[in-house]
């Protein structure tokens, strides 16, 4: 199992002029085959994690962030730059890049259009139809698929709840799941609880039958300070608690869904927060600005 360096100093973002040392995506190489990005805080509010993976044919790359414009967020040259720093050592032509999500909100997709044109690339669509024709699912949101990079297997597991074309993805070779918006330290904006709670329940499961030394998702919103959540729309992310999650975690989360099964509302714990209703993250942004507005008197 290859061994991740998870301990990394996220950019904290800015009050209220830019940071110098902010960079528009910060890179974290966990591993030699194993890349880390996230987007500035400062650029977006969401700040999502994305996952470069390398194998011997192919590279994954898992979400593309919140921001379309490439002059603001240059994901494709980031990604072209680590993938030919992956080629010099390990030459293969025809090298592919395989561009997935985690899910289809809008700040996992938006830098899709920077791939339309990139040689050797398949962008992935949106929809669970699309993820599950891609992957070769047969039932979902049943069934997982293996999906191949070349000496390096990942495990797709549908995870819907959040969102429908949800997915988690389990890495054998680095011992890690990624679970987008699923699980993560922060707010967990439930869209089908039942479902949820059923992609749970997959994915205990299946940590209790795989080694799984981190669990990774896609944002922190949660402090280092126990129950404490940065607000909503924040550019600044002092103490942030730390991104990998347990197992244990991953139970917690299961737990704590089951508490809280029908009764709406935000419900605290001290790694995550579990947003029981209709409002996802896009309501929830509508919500504090229309907030906002009334507090100026607008």
């Amino acid at each position: 199992m290859t061994e991740l360096d998870l301990n990394v100093r996220w950019f904290a973002g800015t009050r209220s002029r830019p940071d110098s040392e902010g960079q528009p995506i910060q890179v974290h190489r966990a591993a030699s085959n194993t890349v880390l990005l996230r987007q500035s805080i400062a650029d977006n509010f969401e700040a999502p994690f994305l996952y470069l993976l390398f194998g011997d044919d192919r590279a994954l790359l898992l979400d593309t962030g919140a921001t379309a414009d490439a002059t603001r967020f240059p994901l494709r040259t980031t990604i072209d730059t680590l993938v030919e720093e992956w080629l010099s050592g390990h030459p293969k032509d025809g090298y592919e890049l395989v561009v997935a999500h985690s899910h289809a909100h809008g700040d996992h997709v938006a830098g899709d259009g920077q791939f339309t044109d990139r040689p050797d690339t398949r962008v992935v669509g949106h929809s669970a139809e699309d993820v599950a024709a891609f992957f070769g699912i047969g039932s979902w949101p049943r069934d997982t698929a293996r999906f191949d990079l070349g000496g390096r297997v990942l495990e797709v597991i549908p995870a819907p709840g959040h969102h429908p074309s949800a997915v988690a993805i389990y890495d054998e070779a680095a011992g890690v799941l990624l679970t987008g918006d699923t699980v993560y330290p922060g707010r967990l904006y439930v869209q089908d609880f039942p479902a949820f709670q059923e992609s749970l329940n997959t994915l205990c499961d299946y940590a209790a039958a795989h080694p799984v030394g981190a669990v990774l998702g896609a944002h922190i919103e949660m402090s280092v300070r126990p129950f404490r959540d940065f607000p909503l729309g924040s550019t600044r992310h002092a103490d942030e608690a730390p991104l990998p999650l347990g197992v244990g975690d991953l139970q917690a989360v299961r737990a704590a869904a089951a508490r809280i099964a029908g009764r709406r509302g935000a419900h605290r714990s001290a790694k995550f927060i579990i947003w029981n209703g209709p409002c996802r993250r896009e309501a929830a942004a509508q919500s504090a600005r229309l907030l906002l507005s009334r507090a100026m008197g607008r």
